[in-house]
């Protein structure tokens, strides 16, 4: 236990009559800005101190949350009317026009928002509780799109932050969520601290998914950065934290017999974990050595050293996420047939193949992302490829990630991420199938119109029989010029203490409606 109780030592003790929960999530955070990285870390951050447009519930339905909204009988107009009591951290109203620019800014970034401004003709404040969206054309995914719980959420800041240019950070972090981000007590690679915000109105409904009221409970919510996975678990095991965001399965059984600990699945979803590319540097500039590399990779394998128990992976070839209602299997044998490294080898050789190696970025503090490299690594390698693996915390690869240099200059081939399902579920909420390439693609940046077409398609359909149809065919194509490398399905259980309660199971930790017992 002494390894924990050294990485508390640097932390500030609540006042006795505080109610505090202690948390160590999937990784520490370093990027606070929700709208340059989809990174998950970052997510859960803007959900403690940001507040969305709308929300999504259990049902996979947009809610109200900030706003409500009238849609025009052509389709074409939405009318979104800011509800009563909403005000920033620092005492202001949240007007319109801060909606205004937020959605303006998430739109430059996010992959689905990209696409559906391309519809829009004109998005203004028409007066401060009121923003109005005119399309110029049929798009059906408006709302869905701005009530998705994951990816880039709708997170509204006010209109002097939000006017922060696309590709440059933000540096004031003011919202009008539940929490309050503690500036002063922020610690990167230590901690990071959240109190209450005492004048928050949540809405009258039970919570649901992001939708619903946003009751805080506590008084504090100390965010603990503990990057050995065994010093975590001690720490929830002794009860010097109260919430450990993923327990390493092969811990599980230490946890699962500690009375004083609920050990679940909060995310009932669970996640999509994959492969992706960088089309910008050789050698995966080659159409036919990114279908090597998905001919050298199997599921089974990298799943078995990820996860390993059966109750919580499955194989599924659906970029979508199995179980969904555009799941598909089209065009996914090249994966579920892996590994397959002789097909591998005579693809490199037709390719002409000549050794460059594959920089292949390993996290190593992110118990989720560990073994996906190592293994991949090696069927790579028994398929003919040179690998430079390298290892990293997942901050530092999630900010090289970023970089389109070069791999001798700073830059990559090569990582391994999760989305969770709800990111996923269709062409236009999966942040990967953007073919915008160097200007607009996420990382890897494939440069891809017909992708970009098929999704256009895709969201003018208005029949969900056609919808099906379009989404079969976008990942077809996308797995013939590998896209991205879906290499399964799996759930992680969470360690709660049995002091907490009312957790809101969803995709997304959030710490609204929890109770703690003193």
């Amino acid at each position: 236990m002494l390894a924990s109780c050294v990485a508390f030592a640097g932390l500030s003790a609540a006042p006795v009559d505080a109610q505090e929960i202690r948390a160590v999530m999937h990784s520490g955070i370093r990027v606070l800005d929700p709208v340059i990285t989809t990174a998950h870390i970052t997510r859960n951050h803007g959900y403690m101190i940001y507040d969305t447009l709308l929300g999504m519930d259990e049902n996979l339905k947009p809610q109200p949350q900030m706003a409500s909204w009238e849609v025009s009988d052509d389709g074409l107009t939405y009318t979104f009317t800011l509800r009563d009591g909403l005000k920033w951290h620092d005492g202001a109203p949240v007007t319109a026009k801060d909606v205004v620019a937020s959605l303006k800014r998430w739109g430059q970034k996010d992959g689905g928002a990209q696409m559906m401004f391309k519809s829009v003709d004109s998005l203004e404040a028409t007066d401060d509780k009121t923003a109005v969206l005119k399309l110029k054309e049929p798009f059906n995914y408006v709302l869905e799109l701005m009530a998705k719980p994951s990816g880039l959420p709708t997170f509204i800041m006010p209109e002097r932050v939000a006017n922060t240019p696309a590709g440059e950070t933000i540096t004031d972090y003011t919202g009008s969520g539940p929490f309050k981000f503690v500036e002063a007590e922020y610690e990167p690679g230590v901690k990071a601290v959240y109190e209450k915000n005492e004048d928050y109105v949540p809405r009258d409904e039970p919570p649901s998914w992001t939708s619903g009221g946003k009751v805080v409970n506590v008084d504090k919510v100390t965010w603990v950065t503990m990057p050995d996975v065994q010093t975590a678990v001690n720490a929830v095991n002794g009860g010097e934290i109260d919430y450990l965001e993923q327990v390493p399965f092969d811990l599980l059984p230490i946890l699962q017999s500690n009375p004083e600990l609920t050990v679940e699945v909060v995310s009932p979803l669970g996640y999509q974990t994959m492969g992706r590319l960088n089309w910008l540097n050789p050698p995966f500039d080659n159409v036919k050595i990114r279908q090597a590399a998905m001919l050298a990779l199997g599921q089974q394998p990298i799943l078995a050293a990820l996860v390993g128990n059966p109750e919580y992976m499955d194989e599924c070839g659906s970029m979508y996420g199995c179980g969904t209602p555009f799941a598909t299997d089209a065009g996914d044998e090249m994966i579920m047939d892996g590994p397959q490294p002789e097909k591998a080898k005579a693809l490199l050789d037709e390719a002409g193949y000549d050794g460059t190696p594959i920089l292949l970025m390993q996290p190593t503090d992110v118990a989720a992302l560990t073994a996906q490299p190592v293994v991949a690594a090696q069927q790579l390698r028994e398929a003919g490829f040179t690998v430079d693996m390298q290892p990293m915390d997942w901050q530092t690869l999630v900010t090289r990630r970023a970089s389109q240099a070069p791999v001798s200059e700073g830059g990559w081939n090569m990582f391994f991420t999760n989305w969770i399902i709800p990111e996923v579920w269709s062409p236009i909420n999966n942040p990967m199938l953007n073919g915008g390439g160097k200007e607009a693609a996420w990382f890897g940046w494939p440069d891809d119109p017909k992708l970009d077409e098929l999704r256009t398609e895709f969201a003018q359909a208005t029949d969900e029989a056609e919808q099906k149809r379009i989404a079969a065919e976008i990942q077809k194509h996308a797995y013939e010029v590998v896209n991205y490398i879906p290499v399964g399905e799996y759930k992680i259980p969470s360690a709660i203490s049995t002091k907490l309660t009312d957790m809101v199971k969803m995709p997304v930790p959030v710490f609204w409606n929890v109770k703690k017992a003193e």
